[in-house]
């Protein structure tokens, strides 16, 4: 056995003991990648190039968005938005049966999509949503299930801090701009199928319906969320137009949530250096994810393992039917045990060659790959979104499960949809030249 070959051994073997021991995933990364330089030292370049590609990983300009964007979330998510948007999403189908569990779905969609964060629409929407549905006779694991599910769909709609990890990811050959776009259809569709969901169980358990409301309250609250929905155009609409970069529009994102938060008078300018170290401490979390993970693609990339990868997959499936499966297996078991960040910035570069051999356009994958990680982050036992909707729900993890397992299976369903249908994700930046 060559020594390429143990250190490809060791790297796996210590990454995924360390995650078993409860390591940090960082720490994980970083130590996994440290031991397997070590085995072929005389090959590689000394431990100080770990150092110099966790410094260039982060040296983009295109990663400056992700702090500002949080940053963004972080003021939408004390600014009084959600209220807003749940209110102008109340108003809207609160009449149907099973209103409230829609009412939760549709403002997931819209918080998410405009913070950019799916732990920020599910402790904001989930902590307002969970009491009042309760009140209406939802069980509480209903709810939770509702939110945590729903608030995926953020990551998916843009702007999404980890589409632009994926533009990084992928070097380059997916624009932040056609990602954006190619995210919408996909977050409807799943939004859409989730709600589908609700109905059978409200018809079916009885859920009971709101009143119907006048078409002039509709207005009134549409007029109260508007300033909040626009800025997903201004944001989204100045990208794709070429007005700004993504990061310009991030920055351009947190002034505007500034603004909008104090005009609306839920947050005070003393209220701005806690939501600085709250964003502070999210972005050095992701931040040196990030740092850590590009360590380790470039060690995937010397060791050659992306094309072993590739190889063994193309020359043991003949259909590319089943490769996509394959890989589709292999990411949702990924998901569970992964946080997204660094599994995309891992096995970007070990899947996109094979499945651009196979025809697949960049930016569709970039839409597969975080709709599986996003059934992750919705399973134990490291489903971020999991802890935070149960914790905000006040129900144990134990208690969600059954509930949820309904949902999983509507977003892998989704998942296939858009894995096999391209049109899903590429119909609109092929409409638009991106």
């Amino acid at each position: 056995m060559s020594i390429e070959v143990i250190s490809i051994i060791v790297l796996f073997a210590s990454f995924f003991t360390l995650l078993m021991l409860k390591v940090p995933v960082a720490y994980s990364i970083g130590i996994s990648t440290t031991l397997s330089l070590l085995l072929n030292i005389d090959k590689m370049p000394g431990l100080t190039t770990i150092a110099q590609r966790m410094t260039t990983g982060i040296d983009s300009f295109a990663l400056l968005a992700i702090p500002f964007f949080v940053l963004a979330g972080e003021i939408m998510k004390r600014g009084g938005i959600a209220n807003r948007l749940i209110n102008f999403a109340k108003s809207l189908v609160a009449s149907l049966p099973g209103g409230l569990a829609y009412v939760n779905v549709l403002a997931s969609m819209l918080f998410g999509a405009i913070s950019g964060s799916a732990i920020a629409a599910t402790s904001a929407i989930g902590s307002i949503m969970t009491d009042r549905m309760e009140e209406e006779g939802y069980p509480r694991q209903f709810s939770a299930s509702v939110n945590i599910t729903s608030s995926t769909t953020g990551l998916l709609i843009p702007p999404s801090n980890i589409l632009i990890v994926y533009a990084l990811a992928s070097g380059g050959t997916a624009s932040v701009a056609a990602l954006f776009i190619a995210g919408y259809l996909p977050g409807i569709l799943l939004g859409i199928a989730i709600m589908g969901y609700i109905a059978f169980v409200s018809i079916t358990k009885k859920f009971s319906k709101g009143e119907r409301v006048p078409l002039a309250l509709i207005w009134t609250y549409f007029r109260q969320a508007f300033f909040s929905l626009l800025l997903l155009v201004i944001v989204v609409g100045g990208i794709v137009a070429g007005v700004f970069t993504a990061t310009e529009a991030s920055a351009i994102a947190v002034l505007y949530a500034a603004v909008l938060a104090l005009i609306y008078g839920d947050v005070k300018p003393k209220d701005f250096p806690d939501i600085l170290l709250a964003s502070a401490k999210t972005t050095a979390v992701v931040m040196f994810l990030i740092c850590t993970s590009m360590a380790m693609s470039w060690l995937f990339s010397f060791e050659g393992i992306p094309e072993l990868i590739s190889s063994f997959l193309l020359e043991q499936f003949s259909n590319k039917i089943v490769i996509f499966l394959v890989i589709n297996l292999v990411l949702l078991i990924i998901g569970t045990f992964m946080d997204i960040t660094p599994a995309v910035l891992i096995f970007t570069p070990i899947f996109l060659p094979v499945v651009v051999a196979l025809g697949m356009d960049p930016v569709h994958f970039g839409i597969v790959l975080v709709l599986n990680l996003c059934i992750g982050l919705c399973t134990p036992p490291v489903g971020t979104i999991l802890f935070v909707g149960s914790g905000v729900a006040n129900v144990s993890v134990s208690q969600v499960i059954k509930p949820l397992i309904p949902f999983l299976l509507i977003m892998v369903l989704v998942l296939l949809l858009i894995t096999y249908i391209p049109a899903i994700s590429m119909y609109l930046p092929r409409l638009l030249g991106l």
